[in-house]
């Protein structure tokens, strides 16, 4: 047996031990799909930010936390004679094969433009086969706004619902930014909720035009707000001073210095 088999293994042994009904961890032995489904998204989350801070020890953590959720929920369904992991790894691997029939199979392409193309394409037959009333049916609906807003524009544009190019998405902002002003001229809170939305949609249509995550702006934009705001409340404090007693004006100032 490999080490990696070994490893596992042993993982799968530590995780029954965790939910043994009678000498298991409490919390670990009440918990069942819906109540652990968000820290698997956690993790994610954890893993996407020490890739972002280039921390690969914590990397490598964080990956055995994410790893660990797929575990816990293969094993549970294991529990209940639904699946196992090993079904897991299994369909996966079939996945994988399956949607890449230009390593695998007869098809072929020599870009990464093109092997995306492919996968999308077997996506979209396995959708079909699925006799699914709406190409926008099986997007989930609990994906973060913003990746969920991608991919439902990507499902989109496969029938051929979407700008011919980023000039026209340009286009389209420039009018929603209009039409949000006019309901602040109104002051009316709908319709800067409604317009708001539209113009987060154009922005996420324009960042597929130029190969952007826009889940990956955002946080970067937070981190880089957050590590400003930071600098100036330090700055702050080596002159003396605290941020709550200074005007707008000078808080100002110190932002224009520490960018």
């Amino acid at each position: 047996m490999s080490k990696l088999a070994n490893s596992l293994e042993e993982l799968l042994s530590t995780f029954k031990k965790l939910r043994n009904p009678d000498t298991g961890c409490p919390w670990d032995r009440e918990q069942d799909f819906k109540s652990i489904a968000s820290c698997a998204i956690e993790e994610a989350y954890e893993v996407a930010d020490a890739i972002e801070r280039e921390d690969f020890e914590s990397l490598k953590a964080e990956l055995g936390d994410l790893l660990f959720q797929i575990v816990f929920h293969a094993e549970m369904a294991k529990e209940q004679n639904i699946f196992n992991l090993n079904e897991v790894v299994d369909e996966l691997n079939s996945k994988l094969i399956r949607r890449h029939p230009h390593v695998f199979a007869d098809s072929s392409t020599d870009t990464a433009e093109g092997s995306l193309e492919i996968w999308e394409d077997v996506k979209a037959q396995e959708r079909k086969d699925k006799n699914l009333d709406s190409i926008l049916d099986d997007v989930p609906s609990n994906l973060p706004s913003l990746t969920r807003a991608k991919k439902l524009q990507k499902r989109a544009k496969r029938v051929g619902f979407d700008w011919n190019d980023a000039n026209e998405v340009m286009k389209k902002l420039d009018e929603e930014i209009s039409e949000l002003k006019f309901e602040h001229e109104k002051k009316s809170k709908a319709g800067i909720s409604e317009e708001m939305g539209d113009i987060f949609f154009t922005l996420v249509n324009l960042s597929r035009y130029y190969d952007i995550e826009p889940e990956d702006v955002i946080r970067k934009t937070n981190l880089k707000f957050e590590k400003r705001f930071k600098d100036m409340e330090n700055l702050s404090k080596e002159r003396g001073k605290n941020l709550d007693d200074m005007s707008l004006e000078e808080m100002e100032q110190l932002w224009q210095e520490v960018k």
